[in-house]
């Protein structure tokens, strides 16, 4: 099965999904379906962080995405990488181990280089998190959040 992609070959979503990300049955991608516009940073982590709580990982991807988008220099890698924590997450819902495994791994090395906490995002605990969330298929330890309270309430 081929995915759908644009007059640039970007893959795009043109049809609707469930909350995993999986085409709806019956559907086919016959309507071209534009990409979500990028939020402000603080915006799209507490939409992100809404997205994780109610179980919504790709959803959440979705919204990280247009952010990496449109980042550049050094905040590329802080958007990518917790755009593929939520994909690692998508996967491990999905029950695909192997994918969570390999997006999880994946997602902690492209967080790698970022340095602090930026936008108040606790970079260290969730690379932590997700080398051994890849390595413990059930682990119990929920992902930190992505923002504090504080920034939730700000964004």
């Amino acid at each position: 099965m081929t995915r759908d992609r644009d007059a640039s070959g970007r893959p795009r979503n043109a049809r609707p999904r469930d909350e995993l990300g999986r085409p709806l049955a019956g559907t086919t991608p016959d309507a071209f379906v534009a990409d979500a516009p990028a939020l402000a940073p603080l915006a799209a982590l507490a939409e992100a962080q809404q997205l994780l709580d109610a179980g919504r990982p790709f959803a959440a991807h979705e919204v990280l995405e247009a952010v990496w988008k449109g980042a550049s220099g050094p905040e590329r890698a802080l958007w990518r990488g917790l755009a593929q924590l939520a994909v690692g997450l998508t996967h491990r819902a999905r029950g695909n181990d192997v994918g969570a495994h390999s997006l999880l791994l994946r997602g902690a090395d492209t967080l790698q280089p970022v340095d602090g906490a930026p936008y108040g995002v606790p970079i260290d605990d969730l690379r932590v998190w997700a080398r051994a969330a890849a390595d413990v298929p059930d682990l119990e330890a929920p992902m930190p959040r992505l923002v504090g309270q504080a920034a939730d309430e700000r964004a």
